[in-house]
């Protein structure tokens, strides 16, 4: 499997139009482009992460962008870019808890 890491610093007062753009096109990718879905962070400094899951490299590297509005969303929202991070997962021990524990 592959991941990769996303990170970007938000124009103040924009918090909530970028999640709201993020969840879009988030879904948007699973349903159409065969990606294993992500997870949105706020990180201590104020800079927000996802992390998302894929077969593989190359299924990301073919999808192109199933929401466009969702994305001008997010674009409009960002003040500043990271690069990314690519990464092979080697193990997995990550376990969800079953839906109402937790």
């Amino acid at each position: 499997m592959f991941a990769v890491i996303y990170r970007w610093r938000l124009r103040p007062g924009k918090e909530e139009q970028f999640v709201d753009g993020w969840h879009r096109v988030t879904r948007a990718i699973h349903a159409q482009c065969g990606s294993y879905g992500s997870r949105l962070h706020q990180a201590d400094d104020g800079t927000w992460a996802a992390y998302a899951r894929w077969p593989d490299a190359e299924t990301r590297e073919r999808c192109s962008t199933p929401d466009p509005e969702g994305l001008a969303l997010m674009r409009d929202a960002v003040e500043e870019y990271f690069p990314e991070t690519r990464l092979r997962i080697v193990d997995d021990l990550l376990a969800e808890p079953a839906p109402g524990i937790g």
